[in-house]
């Protein structure tokens, strides 16, 4: 528990005044309810079969319906579906997801995480993320192992010619070829190729080092397209048109100026979760990247993503129950808070916390800003009407998925609130 001294003296120094110069009628009204009925499911079956620790759930019945409108969409649009692997971060996940949306492919951002999958997924089809260091390139090749054959399976994604120049010696050092889908810069500003002039540069390479070298295709993220950017500065229908409007004129130039690199199967990636229903209006690209859509996190709750439902769900048990928030030094002036607010009536210490989410269930529940986060016993305060008590469990919703979900152990997969699956995540 880390105490917020600076909030403390705030509180000490300035509550009495402020109180004193306000009426009882602006005191804060109860937010407390208890839980649903699904919460209340879960919660039964955690206390009589989980392992009253913080634990990351994943709802397979959200799930499906989330695959299932991916589907829908990339069906519509004719494009095939790219799994993102970072924001699903559980070989048993993956594989559930990518049995039911019917694909193969994944995209891959971290090295031992690249070096599992090719293990774990020999069939795959995997794109980079991101451009990653040559020497991150160098242990794959060293580490990998079984039948996954980079050489036609995997695509490097590389942002610079100064980069394209390192992975072209890796290739000639490994007497191996490698298959380089170049970044576009689509509007995101994060890296990537924003000119024809880097774009011509690294074709010069490829095209003169084909031993070492194969161009696989462009990848340009889009995801601020669905993001909600205020309209007053652009309409995702004006965003997207801008971000396609740069990605059709890289691919024109491939075609004009090295018509030999350009051929149908080329990979032509886009999109991201935010954004990939945006992409059912144009067809230029060939697929679409969606991972953290499949577990809406509470970050996605974008108009752009309205027919998905949040499927992923920390849980962990209430361990200690002491009344009326209550802050240390403070101690008897303390309940001039719990006077002032109901919803610091209760308090609750649960096991863990200071997690990269907010609390889903029972409603009301806040975290004590002032008497400070922990991530081993973090006070959480409430009404009455929450109706907690000790080992009950209390249910939060990540705000995020691709770290989140790696801080809890198996990820337990739950199927009409009864625990079906424990799946391991990557470490």
């Amino acid at each position: 528990m880390g105490f917020n001294r600076r909030g403390f003296l705030k509180a000490a120094l300035g509550s009495g005044v402020v109180l004193a110069g306000v009426g009882a009628w602006l005191r804060p009204q109860d937010q407390g309810e208890p839980y649903s009925e699904y919460f209340s499911q879960l919660n039964r079956e955690l206390k009589a079969n989980g392992p009253m620790r913080p634990v990351m759930l994943v709802d397979l019945d959200r799930v499906d319906h989330n695959i299932d409108v991916v589907k829908a969409s990339v069906r519509r649009s004719g494009k095939q579906l790219r799994l993102v692997e970072k924001s699903l971060p559980s070989p048993g996940l993956l594989d559930y997801i990518g049995q039911r949306a019917e694909t193969g492919r994944l995209m891959s951002f971290h090295q031992p995480f690249l070096n599992h999958d090719a293990v774990q997924f020999p069939k795959a089809d995997i794109l980079l993320g991101k451009p990653l260091p040559v020497r991150s390139a160098e242990l794959f090749y060293q580490l990998h192992k079984g039948p996954f054959d980079p050489s036609r399976q995997l695509q490097w994604l590389l942002d610079t010619p100064e980069r394209l120049e390192q992975y072209r010696a890796l290739a000639q050092g490994l007497g191996t070829r490698l298959r380089v889908n170049i970044e576009l810069d689509v509007g995101l500003h994060r890296g990537g190729v924003a000119d024809e002039a880097a774009l011509e540069a690294m074709l010069k390479v490829i095209r003169a080092h084909p031993a070492q070298l194969e161009f696989a295709g462009f990848m340009g993220y889009d995801p601020f397209v669905g993001m909600g950017v205020p309209e007053l500065l652009a309409t995702p229908h004006t965003l997207l048109a801008r971000v396609m409007a740069i990605y059709n004129a890289r691919v024109d130039f491939l075609r004009v100026r090295y018509p030999d690199l350009w051929h149908p199967n080329l990979t032509l990636n886009t999109a991201g979760s935010p954004s990939y229903r945006l992409h059912e209006q144009e067809n230029l690209s060939t697929e679409v990247s969606v991972g953290t859509a499949m577990l809406k996190p509470s970050h996605y709750d974008l108009p752009s993503l309205s027919e998905h439902v949040p499927a992923a769900f920390i849980a962990t048990p209430v361990l200690k129950r002491t009344g009326a928030v209550n802050i240390p030094a403070l101690d008897d002036k303390s309940r001039i808070f719990s006077w002032w607010d109901v919803n610091q009536r209760a308090t609750f210490f649960i096991y863990g916390g200071n997690w990269m989410a907010d609390f889903e269930s029972p409603p009301g529940l806040k975290s004590n800003n002032l008497y400070g986060r922990s991530s081993n016993q973090e006070m959480v305060n409430g009404s009455e009407a929450v109706g907690l008590g000790l080992e009950d469990q209390v249910f939060l919703r990540p705000t995020q998925t691709e770290s989140v979900l790696l801080q809890f152990g198996d990820l337990l997969a739950v199927r009409a609130g009864r625990i079906v699956e424990h799946w391991p995540v990557y470490n």
